[in-house]
């Protein structure tokens, strides 16, 4: 196992946790793929368990020595990975290092497969047009993971699912569902449709029907899909949506937070 003892987290060694932000990290290796950086050992361990490759691991001392980290080295299968065990005292100096439970992990992303490849593939898919909050993206794969959702296809503006913050968040479950992203400028309704899908979008308008509506569930290929968190979903996404749907509201609130919104569409349109 190599292990190797740090006693400054200037060290170079360390630059993809302490020095790249999440674009730098994104676009690490171009044109041969980018990295992302897991934090906290059950994410880690998720990614392991999915066939993420680590390129090192980065612990604090009393984390170590506690073993579990160590026994996820030793089940990645790459003996020769570095190890890179530091004290608290330096660690906490990286960015929301509380948060890390005194681990964290740089893999290589897989390369996605084209979008009209995935959809082949599925048949209940979530479509994120736009969303740019990280929690929330790990919010909406934790749930979509949860309640029956197969596939993440994701516009190139929206946040991505890897980011440390998003994949905390989801507890690792951003690795469990496969997701890509259409490509930039694409006409994706038109490939949601070409490809047999029922195209459902969440958003406050007279026209919407309720999101438990049984002309929705009776069609056996859907892509629900949500939008900006400030702004909501494109007009030109809703002109050429099957369906416009809503949660029905209560006591004046007229909606819920775009995650929370996930929940409760997941439950409905892809577990029941």
């Amino acid at each position: 196992m190599n292990v190797i003892n740090i006693c400054d987290c200037r060290d170079e060694r360390l630059s993809m946790y302490t020095e790249c932000n999440e674009t730098q990290l994104f676009h690490y290796y171009e044109p041969h793929g980018g990295v992302f950086v897991a934090e906290t050992p059950m994410v880690i361990r998720r990614a392991l368990d999915k066939g993420y490759e680590p390129i090192s691991f980065f612990v604090e001392d009393k984390v170590w020595e506690i073993g579990e980290m160590r026994e996820l080295v030793e089940s990645c299968g790459v003996p020769d990975v570095p190890v890179f065990v530091a004290p608290w005292k330096e660690m906490r100096e990286i960015i929301g290092y509380n948060l890390t439970r005194g681990a964290l992990a740089a893999f290589k992303r897989k390369v996605p497969v084209p979008a009209a490849e995935l959809l082949a593939q599925v048949k209940k898919v979530v479509v994120l047009e736009e969303v740019l909050n990280p929690t929330n993206v790990g919010a909406i794969y934790r749930s979509a993971a949860a309640l029956g959702a197969e596939a993440v296809l994701i516009t190139n503006v929206s946040a991505d699912p890897l980011y440390r913050r998003a994949a905390r968040v989801s507890v690792g479950t951003v690795f469990s569902l496969p997701f890509t992203y259409f490509e930039k400028g694409a006409d994706y309704m038109s490939l949601l449709k070409s490809a047999g899908f029922t195209t459902v979008s969440l958003a406050l308008r007279d026209d919407a029907v309720p999101v438990y509506d049984p002309a929705i569930k009776a069609h056996d290929k859907l892509a629900v899909i949500f939008g900006n968190e400030a702004n909501g979903i494109k007009p030109e996404t809703l002109a050429a949506s099957d369906y416009t749907a809503i949660i029905p509201m209560f006591l004046g609130v007229d909606s819920l937070n775009v995650a929370a919104a996930s929940a409760v569409t997941f439950y409905e349109l892809f577990s029941k």
